[in-house]
């Protein structure tokens, strides 16, 4: 098997296991959230959470990965408080 196959399928996997521990993660004792008051999104956030005092996004790395540019992007615009609560009622 050639290097770049060898390397393509390493990346797969750790995209499988990532993708496995998401489905997971709120059942580890560390999570910030009880399990049935998150919910999962994916993209471009992995889960919203919901106690009695706050909303909590949540993005769930694994290994060394790191937040991408759209996810920094998305942390400054909540830590920047840039969040908005909005009612859509649909007329039908």
């Amino acid at each position: 098997m050639n290097k770049e196959r060898k390397d393509a399928i390493k990346r797969s996997r750790a995209v499988i296991k990532g993708q496995m521990a998401e489905q997971m993660a709120p059942f580890f004792p560390d999570f910030p959230c009880n399990p049935n008051d998150v919910k999962f999104i994916g993209k471009p956030i992995d889960f919203v959470g919901f106690t009695e005092d706050e909303i909590i996004f949540i993005e769930m790395k694994t290994g060394n990965s790191q937040l991408n540019e759209n996810e920094k992007r998305i942390k400054r615009l909540i830590e920047s408080k840039k969040v908005r609560y909005i009612e859509y009622k649909v007329k039908i």
